[in-house]
């Protein structure tokens, strides 16, 4: 086995699944990577924004923090993602189909956009 596979992944999340973690008592962080405006249009309201946390707030989080990222459809919240693990971030996951899939799956009530 070579090094690469030692290397922490950036981790699919299904909106199920994100459901069953906001419901139970396990502590990790929800970050939403869209832009305000894309916020005011729909959000999950556990949901930290992360261009209002700053760099700063995420790099003084501790490392072993479980960190959920989402956006829209998944694409932008990925890149957040990879990027959280080249920071040194352990368990980091990335909500799969992003809010759009949150809306379907798991809250109607959540406004698709």
């Amino acid at each position: 086995m070579n090094a690469a596979h030692l290397l922490p992944t950036v981790r699919r999340l299904p909106p199920h699944e994100l459901k069953a973690k906001l419901d139970g008592e396990e502590h990790f962080l929800l970050l939403d990577v869209r832009p305000s405006s894309e916020r005011a249009l729909a959000h999950i309201p556990e949901a930290q924004p992360l261009d209002e946390m700053g760099e700063q707030g995420l790099m003084a989080l501790d490392r072993a923090t479980p960190l959920v990222f989402h956006c829209h459809h998944g694409i932008r919240s990925y890149h957040a993602a990879v990027k959280a693990l080249q920071l040194g971030f352990q368990n980091v996951y990335n909500l799969d189909g992003g809010i759009e899939a949150w809306s379907y799956q798991v809250d109607p009530a959540v406004p698709r956009y």
